[in-house]
């Protein structure tokens, strides 16, 4: 067909209106998506405050659920630049995020005992500061808990943003549990939990490198976050008691994992000793007796970490002592150390462990009664070599490797399978 030139110049400049109203559709499709900017998490005397901060205002829903103790926060249409996740707080573990439907996300916030969502609002900008979010949560226990768990008690600041009632499980759907498989190809019913304790933190260093002077509680929660890392792979479901440098009691720390309901509680150090030349990784499970003395003294040191936080477990009479430790129930024990027998055998395979690798100690972290739970001492931060090898991210991987398979072991021994 013949097209002059006044025809082309007609179809030229609807070509570029065109493109010009595409471009503009485009701009106003990105620019109508919220952007959450930053997220804020600080103590209240009930509870914590979180607060996000946004360019413009959005529509949000938020609700709790249970198994563990999750509040999830939906925000409607949204991009976000950065998450939260340096918790020093006393009601809030962590956080992640998630993509649902179109352009929304979920924020999920992990925590560490029963909070109830007491209020939240938005407040628009003033004095130089954006948009903000604020979720108020107060400390509850776990009957009030469950009784908020739902579709009836989200808080929602739009109605076509909130649930309808056809919905039924739209608050669940992306959290239900389901079948976990392990490398080894066997299935599990459902996905194992596995709490993961960095030990000490904040005001806490724990045992100082002779040479480096790396503090042992930076070692310990780079460990946990890369152990974390190596099972979620896995399949495993698995929480940090801390995943930023903050202190948390011992107390706490088992709570953390009753509260997660964990099928299994490792807790995570590096020792450290007189001896410059003691050297080797070694595993500890719950005993009223000492398997030595050099167990013993690294008990009573551990232990004592508590009083730093006024908490002093020492003080307890020898009688309540004994009743504590006779509430680990045998079942509980024999299940520590089946672990421990296939996490000596996995490190023996991988790095230099002391020998009698499996010790015994009255470790207070070790004395949920409830949960099958394990001390891992990687090595020795006295040692020039070991404080080096642990510094190193390449030595801790090979570490969380053979933690993870021996985990395999674990969860696929017969005897664990038929008494879960």
């Amino acid at each position: 067909m013949w097209i002059n030139a006044k025809m082309l110049r007609f179809l030229k400049n609807k070509l570029f209106a065109l493109s010009v109203l595409i471009i503009l559709m485009y701009a106003h499709v990105c620019a109508a998506a919220v952007t959450i900017r930053d997220m804020r998490v600080g103590n209240q005397t009930d509870g914590a405050r979180v607060v996000f901060d946004m360019d413009k205002k959005v529509n949000y829903r938020a609700f709790l659920l249970k198994d563990p103790y999750r509040v999830v926060v939906d925000l409607e249409d949204s991009q976000i630049n950065k998450l939260y996740t340096k918790v020093a707080n006393q009601v809030v573990a962590g956080a992640r995020i998630g993509k649902l439907e179109r352009n929304d996300k979920r924020v999920v916030m992990d925590l560490s005992r029963p909070a109830l969502i007491k209020k939240a609002f938005l407040m628009e900008p003033q004095g130089g500061k954006p948009w903000r979010l604020v979720i108020d949560l107060a400390i509850t226990n776990d009957g009030q808990f469950k009784k908020n768990i739902g579709q009836a008690h989200v808080v929602a600041n739009n109605k076509e943003f909130a649930p309808q009632e056809q919905k039924k499980s739209w608050w669940q759907s992306s959290e239900k549990e389901t079948e976990a498989t392990t490398q080894s190809g066997k299935k599990v019913g459902r996905k194992r939990i596995i709490v993961l304790d960095p030990g000490h933190g904040g005001k806490d260093p724990g045992a100082i490198g002779a040479y480096a002077k790396t503090y042992e509680k930076n070692i310990t929660l780079a460990m946990g976050k890369e152990l974390q890392k190596v099972l979620r792979n896995k399949g495993y479901t698995v929480y940090l008691t801390r995943d930023n440098d903050i202190f948390i009691p011992l107390r706490q720390r088992i709570k953390i994992a009753q509260n997660y309901k964990a099928d299994l509680f490792m807790s995570l150090h590096a020792d450290s000793a007189q001896n410059h030349n003691a050297t080797g990784l070694s595993v500890y499970t719950l005993s009223d007796t000492a398997s030595d003395a050099e167990a013993a003294a690294l008990a009573e040191r551990e232990n004592k970490s508590d009083i730093i936080g006024g908490v002093d477990l020492g003080g307890n009479s020898k009688e309540v002592n004994d009743i504590l430790i006779s509430l680990s129930q045998t079942d509980t024990r024999n299940k520590s150390s089946k672990y421990a027998t296939y996490l000596v055998n996995e490190m023996a395979r991988t790095v230099k462990i002391v020998k009698n690798t499996h010790r015994f100690a009255g470790f207070a972290v070790l004395k949920a009664p409830d949960i099958p739970s394990v001390l891992l001492e990687m090595g020795y931060l006295s040692n020039r070599t070991e404080e080096s090898n642990l510094r190193q991210s390449s030595y801790r991987q090979k570490l969380a490797q053979a933690a993870a398979r021996a985990i395999d072991r674990y969860f696929n021994d017969p005897e664990i399978a038929l008494n879960d």
